[in-house]
């Protein structure tokens, strides 16, 4: 036994235990966002069903350069296929199968007997080359069966094949000196097309590790079984890391290919958009969390003050007050205290916020999506207030001719209404007490502030918390409003809608709840829009925001922290 076996009890101990390296990419690699592409999927399209495999696969951006064998793998087909194009380009080239196209026209159109008032058109048609004026001849023959209609039939064949010829001539520089027939130039233009596209689709698959991609039963025609056998593989190994990684960040499968969201996946979601959100404030120094304030609260603090009038001696520093006690009059019993022994201990409060974001899904919104934006923004939301402020009340309304409470889960499936009347003056009235009346009947694609602010409302005077605040996500002005059980459905912006709806407002001020507005820019928003979101802020002592789509979850997010820490520095 050598010096190093003696030095090795029990033989070599490999140093990758848990490493297997059939798996990949490697442990130390950042896994794959599997969760946003199918959050945005839901987003833009509102559908809740679930994603197949292929579905996920497709919208997976892997790293391929960390995945091993797929590079060398695709870079030896790659090869193969450059190989192939470059041995029929220096065989071959196309100066007389181009001759013998044109010549096949030629010989075809000489062959065709045009009717008289159809004579002249044919000739030009023929000089010109221009196989959808042949097409028009067909047509203006009006009989099928007429030799001449027949005859067009292989001309235009004949003409579509010296199209051909000519693109195969002008796309690939041939440099050899084989003649091609015009059979063969067909057979060698679709089989380099066919090598174009196979080494595009090898090309993005290298960048993404999407496999599915390529054309597997094309491939074959060129390269050998084994080489397909282990592209296959390996496509097998990315699916399976796929469905772990799933699995892993909250996509639920069912075990029959699809997987669904969990609220595992949401909060995860959550948490990206966030990140980004913050990662653009570091620039501005605002950071996440604000300062507590002096007063009563639950959490002591180290730290204590003399005992005034009104504090709760429930926070009162017991030992440090006794000491203070028999420094001023001497030891001996009973130990008598006075007020001013007393030290009550400071306490640390960070007082509750209550939210109603109101979410615009009238027909409007669907322009630009708009729509997208405002749901990415209610997720962002949410996600800070559950991790930084956990106290908070938050409420989502979705907003359009009705006011719906929605729990988060439902935001991503919230879809703008469609517009089912076009009439330029819309004056409509139901009046739901009717037993009669269904919503479904009516048109949901107007904006009902009125409603939305007063279910707000309803849902806010409950708190137990003085800032209360309401955040409306629109585009405009209300197009609907209630006047008793009745809804009122008036386009353009009627004066009607917009009392009733400033009426509202000022029952949110009376009860203490400010009003502060989100006004998405729009195609047709006008200088009444602005004035009135204006009117409505001021009303309730809140603020007018011009924010575009893209910016609204950072400014809605930046929003809530400033005023968080108002609230807590005030």
């Amino acid at each position: 036994m050598d010096s190093q076996e003696a030095q090795t009890p029990g033989g070599i101990v490999h140093t990758y235990q848990r490493y297997d390296p059939v798996n990949f990419p490697s442990p130390t690699a950042p896994p794959p966002d599997v969760v946003s592409p199918m959050m945005e999927h839901m987003l833009e399209f509102g559908d809740l069903d679930e994603f197949t495999e292929e579905q996920l696969a497709n919208a997976i951006r892997l790293d391929a350069s960390q995945i091993a064998n797929l590079g060398p793998s695709i870079n030896a087909l790659k090869e193969m296929l450059l190989e192939r194009k470059r041995k029929i380009l220096a065989t071959y080239e196309t100066g007389a199968a181009q001759k013998a196209a044109a010549k096949a026209f030629r010989d075809a159109a000489q062959q065709v007997t045009p009717p008289k008032k159809l004579a002249g058109d044919f000739r030009r048609a023929v000089k010109d080359e221009q196989i959808a004026d042949l097409e028009t001849l067909y047509f203006r023959e009006g009989n099928d069966s007429s030799p001449f209609a027949r005859a067009l039939v292989p001309l235009v064949e004949r003409l579509g094949d010296k199209y051909q010829v000519d693109e195969l001539a002008g796309k690939y520089a041939f440099t050899g000196r084989e003649k091609m027939s015009v059979p063969t130039a067909l057979e060698v233009k679709e089989e380099l097309e066919a090598i174009d596209e196979l080494l595009k689709q090898l090309d993005e698959a290298k960048k993404t590790a999407q496999l599915a991609i390529i054309d597997m039963e094309q491939l074959e025609k060129f390269a050998e079984p084994g080489d397909i056998e282990g592209l296959q593989a390996l496509q097998q190994q990315i699916e399976d890391y796929i469905k772990e990684q799933a699995e892993k960040q909250g996509l639920e499968g069912d075990g029959a290919g699809k997987f669904r969201l969990t609220p595992k996946a949401l909060r995860l979601f959550q948490s990206k958009i966030l990140t980004q959100i913050f990662s653009d404030m570091q620039a501005s120094r605002t950071g996440r969390h604000p300062d507590a304030v002096q007063g009563e609260g639950a959490v002591e603090s180290p730290k204590t003050k003399p005992y005034e009038f009104g504090d709760s001696v429930s926070q009162m520093d017991i030992p440090a007050s006794m000491v203070n006690a028999l420094l001023r009059a001497g030891p001996g019993l009973p130990v008598r205290m006075t007020p001013d022994d007393i030290l009550i201990h400071r306490t640390r409060v960070n007082p509750k916020a209550a939210t109603c974001v109101l979410l615009d899904m009238s027909g409007s919104m669907r322009y630009d999506g708009q729509y997208v934006n405002v749901k990415r923004m209610g997720l962002a939301l949410d996600g800070l207030i559950r991790s930084e402020y956990p106290g908070d009340f938050l409420q989502f309304i979705e907003m359009y001719t009705f006011a719906k409470p929605r729990h988060v889960s439902e935001i991503a499936g919230l879809m703008p209404k469609p517009v089912t009347i076009f009439s330029p003056v819309v004056r409509l009235k139901q009046d739901m007490s009717n037993p009669n009346a269904s919503e479904f009947r009516i048109p949901h694609h107007f904006t009902n502030i009125q409603h939305a602010l007063q279910t707000a409302r309803r849902f806010l005077t409950n708190q137990d918390t003085p800032n209360k605040q309401v955040v409306l996500i629109t585009d405009g002005l209300p197009t609907a409003h209630f006047e008793g059980s009745t809804v009122f459905m008036l386009y353009p912006p009627d004066p009607r809608t917009e009392e009733a709806t400033m009426r509202e407002a000022l029952l949110c001020a009376r009860d203490g709840i400010t009003i502060n507005i989100f006004l998405l820019q729009n195609w047709n928003q006008s200088h009444e829009d602005v004035q009135f979101a204006y009117r409505m802020a001021q009303a309730t002592k809140g603020r007018v925001v011009f924010t575009a789509g893209r910016e609204l979850d950072r400014f809605v997010v930046w929003d809530y922290i400033k005023r968080r820490k108002q609230i807590v520095s005030g």
